[in-house]
């Protein structure tokens, strides 16, 4: 009887500790000399305050029961502070800024972004036909290149001509307006490998051309970065002759956020 109390009493510990919400134990037990329930009467009370089923009679009995001896257990421990959690989820927000950039590399200084055709051929031979004489030989071009560009965020991409006119002489004096002009139109052609406005896809080739009567365009696109290649190309004109003097014109790229 000793050995199987000890034992009973460590296993109810272990069950505690190993368990959660374990109800708490509030027994009362008789010996009788009587015989019910196998002379062995049991009570486990709902709470340690509760005495109500003290065993005094037998069921249909008329004497009380003779009570031998008595076992009580309780056991009382407060519960957790808090509903208990198995598992706890911690979320750390995590934030942080990009500065919109648009980068164009236009050589180290000035110089590299002033594009100078040099001596622009005309048809000078005495022998040349009335018809061709001081015409241009042959186009002008010119073709920029930069490995670095693009923008990190959705942009525009913009050509502005300082005049439709495209290269113009500024102090041609007198001439024949009939048979001379004092401008060389050009078209401008930029290209590069990009993608649509809020397009989030593989890039593909993109351009954006300003014609010889155009002065101006734009394309509006989503964040790339590529080489980009311009190319500016003034026709020859042939329908009249060009008047001596100096040509200049300016084209504007820009690469703006949106």
């Amino acid at each position: 009887m000793k050995n199987f109390l000890r034992i009973a009493l460590v296993s109810t510990a272990l069950v505690s500790m190993a368990g959660a919400a374990q109800a708490q134990t509030n027994q009362r037990h008789y010996a009788s000399s009587a015989s019910i329930n196998g002379n062995v009467t049991s009570y486990e009370a709902s709470s340690p305050s509760d005495n109500s089923a003290e065993p005094v009679l037998a069921a249909g009995a008329a004497l009380a029961i003779p009570l031998g001896t008595r076992y009580t257990a309780i056991a009382d421990a407060p519960s957790d502070s808090e509903t208990a959690t198995p598992t706890v989820d911690v979320v750390f927000s995590l934030s942080g800024t990009v500065n919109r950039d648009c980068s164009f590399y236009a050589g180290n200084n000035s110089n590299a972004r002033n594009i100078d055709f040099g001596v622009i051929g005309v048809r000078t031979g005495d022998n040349e036909n009335v018809n061709s004489a001081f015409e241009m030989v042959g186009d002008a071009e010119a073709n920029i290149d930069t490995l670095t560009a693009g923008c990190n965020t959705n942009n525009v991409v913009e050509i502005n001509k300082n005049d439709i006119r495209g290269l113009v002489n500024l102090n041609p004096g007198g001439y024949d307006t009939d048979e001379f002009q004092a401008n060389i139109p050009y078209e401008v052609t930029a290209s590069w490998t990009g993608v649509a406005l809020n397009a989030q896809t593989t890039g593909s080739a993109q351009t954006l051309n300003v014609p010889l009567n155009g002065n101006a365009g734009q394309k509006q696109q989503g964040a790339w970065r590529s080489r980009m290649d311009i190319d500016i190309v003034a026709p020859a004109v042939t329908n009249k002759g060009l008047v001596a003097g100096s040509y200049t014109g300016t084209t504007t790229l820009t690469l703006r956020a949106l």
